[in-house]
């Protein structure tokens, strides 16, 4: 019989950066025992630099789009729900039928920073950066 993956939500205010680029990293770094979605409380398009900076290093997102946590409630099992920011933690339900268990990674929205492209892009690499190395000492912790 084949394994089952562990279902991950990835939630964030808007599903139109972080959460998005969580999926995507853990969809390709963990795939072989992962199943990663994400979703937004009050979702938005996604921000183009999120879809830059993906692409910069050979990840593309053109086919994932912004989700409502709505959808998922109580239609769908998760073994991890992992908010990654402070409204959406707080906002969250604190009963949420379906989910196994709850995560809280604080990151900083890069969609509310103000400046120049250049530095509009470097914030959402950083952020880029602080994502994917969190996903790799997360499945470093992970065992099976």
């Amino acid at each position: 019989m084949e394994d089952m993956k562990i279902t991950v939500l990835f939630l964030c205010t808007h599903n139109s950066a972080r959460s998005q680029m969580a999926e995507a990293f853990l969809n390709q770094m963990g795939s072989d025992r992962f199943e990663a979605y994400s979703a937004g409380l009050e979702p938005k398009d996604i921000n183009p630099y999120t879809k830059r900076v993906m692409s910069e290093i050979g990840i593309d997102i053109s086919s994932q789009y912004p989700k409502v946590l709505k959808d998922f409630m109580g239609r769908k099992h998760f073994g991890y729900l992992i908010t990654v920011c402070t409204q959406a933690e707080e906002r969250c339900p604190s009963t949420f039928p379906g989910i196994g268990k709850r995560l809280f990674w604080d990151i900083k929205d890069p969609d509310s920073l103000v400046g120049s492209e250049e530095e509009k892009l470097s914030k959402f690499r950083e952020i880029r950066d602080q994502i994917r190395h969190k996903i790799e000492q997360w499945l470093s912790g992970q065992t099976g």
